[in-house]
């Protein structure tokens, strides 16, 4: 009415010209509106395809399609007689398919930012467990994929997806039906989209039962505030609305506030409508109710009232309505200028020739804002956030909170106040909205099976990882000189050990190495001094001492395995011991073969004789100690051990090691001398028994089977320790072995050196049965 009114009163557009309309009703139901349509054609007589009863002239434009069901069932029937149609309702990439539509038109644009908008508002208040409700058509399905694909960015999940159609109707049972998917959904928040009509099928009768309140993220086009009576909406208060930022239109406010049904006695809609607002009749034919005042009008109602009337759909319709009179002028300007002398047949109208003119339709409206009537326009509507609030005296109203702007900069684009908004009762504040509690620090995230990515089961993180920020999809390991507190969420720097002289153990090692070696050279001292004595001079008095001086040698270099890696000490660690155990071994070895040798050179003829010497057995422990020295000369030349850190081995040190270089080197030194001391052993083994008061053989024997059963046994010890005490068993097995070898063979001795020298005389000798 005030479009139609304010084109007709302007001189530049449509001059000498009447522009009117008139109003049908358009039913839910392709039948009637069939038979309306049919009517309608016919001139409101009998539904006459290609007749018109009609006298008075027909229109030439259908402005009509509250939703796109609508539209399509008009669209069909109009299409026949190539009839243009204007939709004012939601955009439809359906309806602009120019083969199957081709006379149809949308005043709305293709919106491509409302799903942005609605999830950059769920990513604000943290609500990732969200349940979406839409029309069951075309724009329904659009609106679901385009919020899919941008949840699905921003890591929200859908709970629950309803669909609700136009024709739908329901009953209490699918009602309830419809409610209890909702609940069980588990979803506080819920987004709807879809027209008024399509939405407003699902009765919520009296007061539904919820056993939580649900916060409402709707638009302006499935209008929550407008309440049909059978409909109780106090389930949507503390709903947040998206409605499309509209320019004002100039007078329309006083328009309807000076509007009164006396202006207006033929329009029996405007006369329903201020009877349904005032409960009064503007006069007794209308009505038994009490007649108006003349001074009633919309400016006695709230702003709130006049607010749902000037909505963007009503901001649409006034376009179209000046689209349709824009291409009627630029048709009789064309025809004006063809055939300007044809002033009878000039008014006559075919509504098939409006088309050209509307598909290139381009003008300012009286806001200052252009519109085009194109098939397939995009655009990027801006949205006001508004809040729902509803009262308890059954008023409501609605009150901005906050703003979408797709096109402003990064940080601008989106702003909502959130002390302005009302929650429902049950919500004190936003409260993030989610399937699953986050996860605090300490602990990640683990989907469970079967379910959507939001729903996930909090797991602590696993060893050597942690996770210090709340809701982690994954824990982060720490660097190599760090390591996690028990709780998993920080990382502390790792000490730095070494087995150290400063230390207990490694005071304890030291000294013990230092007594034993100074023992063997007390030993060494006393076979020095009882030189001359028989049982010093017996089984080679050379090997004794060489013995004795590679034992405390050994002792010492197990000295080279405590303090820090250097690169000195370990290129000398493993190669001095391998030597010195190696001169000792062999010496045992030469011993014991010097005790076979000895009995087989008292036989009359035999040639053992000249190897009983000193020169033999010497020369045997020379070769021996050649064969290691030069396995450790190709070690140290090939892959030489070096200082290493080991920041794996233990979770809350960096150890510091030598790294041997070489396992293959390594342990060939150490076959080596298992070698030689398996040789040394079985020797002294056969010999065991040799008469002799002296014997040595039975000592050998079992001080090689301490050195074995040390050695057999540090080797799986060694293998299965790391760090220190890696280090503290083989410097424990050193000890241990030479301990071992110097009890065995030189404690009896030094025994009866020092204890009984009675014994260790010739003629003690010759007395022996034995001998």
């Amino acid at each position: 009415m005030f479009a139609v009114e304010e084109i007709n009163r302007n001189p530049n557009l449509l001059p000498n010209m009447t522009l009117g309309f008139h109003i049908y009703n358009a039913y839910h139901n392709d039948d009637k509106i069939l038979e309306s349509y049919l009517m309608w054609l016919s001139g409101q007589a009998q539904t006459i395809p290609n007749y018109n009863c009609e006298r008075q002239a027909k229109s030439v434009v259908v402005i009509g399609g509250a939703n796109s069901a609508l539209t399509v069932s008009m669209g069909t029937l109009l299409e026949l007689y190539k009839f243009p149609q204007i939709s004012y309702g939601p955009f439809d990439p359906l309806l602009s398919d120019p083969v199957q539509f081709p006379s149809v038109y949308q005043m709305a644009t293709s919106d491509t930012s409302l799903s942005l908008g609605m999830v950059r508002l769920m990513v604000h208040f943290e609500w990732t467990w969200v349940g979406l409700v839409t029309s069951d058509d075309a724009i329904g399905e659009k609106f679901l994929r385009d919020m899919k694909e941008e949840m699905v960015r921003n890591y929200i999940c859908v709970a629950i997806v309803q669909k609700i159609s136009i024709s739908q109707t329901m009953d209490i049972d699918s009602q309830q039906e419809f409610l209890m998917k909702i609940i069980k959904s588990r979803a506080n928040v819920i987004a709807i989209y879809g027209d008024i009509d399509s939405l407003l099928s699902v009765r919520f009768h009296e007061k539904p039962y919820f056993p939580r309140k649900i916060v409402w993220i709707t638009t302006s086009d499935s209008d929550i505030t407008n309440k049909p009576g059978a409909v109780y909406f106090d389930n949507f208060h503390g709903a947040l609305i998206f409605s499309t930022k509209t320019s004002q239109m100039p007078g329309f406010q006083h328009f309807l506030k000076t509007i009164n049904p006396l202006n207006y006695p033929d329009d029996i809609f405007l006369e329903q409508f201020w009877v349904t607002t005032f409960g009064c009749t503007s006069n007794h034919r209308k009505g038994d109710g009490s007649v108006c005042s003349q001074n009633a009008s919309f400016d006695t109602l709230s702003l709130r009232y006049l607010d749902k009337i000037i909505s963007f759909q009503s901001y649409t319709i006034y376009n179209t309505v000046y689209a349709v009179a824009w291409a009627l002028h630029e048709m009789f300007l064309v025809r004006s200028e063809i055939e300007p002398k044809r002033h009878g047949d000039n008014q006559i109208i075919h509504p098939w020739k409006l088309h050209s003119f509307l598909k290139n339709i381009r003008f300012n409206n009286s806001a200052g804002n252009q519109v085009v009537l194109e098939k397939k326009k995009k655009s990027m509507t801006n949205y006001d956030i508004l809040n729902y609030v509803t009262f308890p005296n059954n008023t409501d109203i609605l009150v901005k909170v906050g703003e979408f702007i797709p096109q402003a900069p990064p940080g601008q684009d989106f702003t909502i106040q959130e002390k302005a908004i009302v929650w429902h009762q049950w919500w004190t504040k936003a409260i993030p909205e989610r399937c699953s509690k986050i996860c605090g620090p300490g602990f990640h995230k683990k989907v469970q099976k079967g379910k959507p990515i939001c729903c996930f089961d909090c797991v602590p993180c696993p060893v050597g990882q942690i996770s210090n920020h709340t809701g982690k999809e994954q824990c982060m390991k720490c660097s190599e000189d760090q390591y996690p507190d028990r709780d998993r969420i920080y990382c502390l720097p790792k000490l730095v050990i070494f087995l150290d002289y400063e230390e207990p153990m490694g005071k304890t090692l030291a000294s013990i190495a230092v007594c034993f070696s100074l023992l063997t050279v007390l030993v060494l001292w006393v076979f020095v001094k009882h030189k001359d004595t028989p049982i010093v001079k017996a089984n080679n008095r050379d090997l004794s001492y060489t013995l004795l001086i590679s034992l405390s040698l050994c002792f010492l270099c197990s000295l080279l395995f405590i303090g820090p890696p250097t690169p000195t000490n370990c290129l000398l660690r493993q190669t001095t011991f391998g030597v010195m155990f190696t001169v000792a071994i062999s010496s045992i070895l030469a011993k014991t073969i010097t005790v076979v040798l000895a009995f087989r050179a008292t036989r009359p003829g035999s040639r053992s004789r000249r190897w009983v010497g000193s020169r033999g057995p010497i020369s045997l422990v020379v070769f021996c100690t050649f064969i290691q020295v030069m396995l450790c000369a190709i070690w140290l030349l090939l892959s030489p051990p070096f200082p290493d850190a080991d920041t794996h081995s233990d979770p809350e040190h960096i150890i510091l090691e030598c790294n041997e270089g070489s396992l293959i080197a390594f342990y060939s030194v150490l076959g080596y001398m298992a070698f030689l001391a398996l040789g040394s052993f079985t020797v002294a083994f056969l010999a065991r028994n040799l008469p002799d008061t002296f014997n040595e053989a039975k000592f050998i024997t079992f001080s090689m089977l301490v050195f074995c059963s040390v050695w057999i046994s540090f080797l799986p010890t060694y293998q299965s320790t790391k760090g220190k005490m890696m280090v503290a068993v083989e410097v424990f097995s050193i000890l241990s072995s030479s301990a071992g070898l110097l009890g065995c063979i030189f404690i009896p001795k030094c025994y009866v050196i020092l204890v009984q020298p009675q014994k260790n005389t010739k003629k003690t000798l010759k007395n022996n049965t034995n001998f």
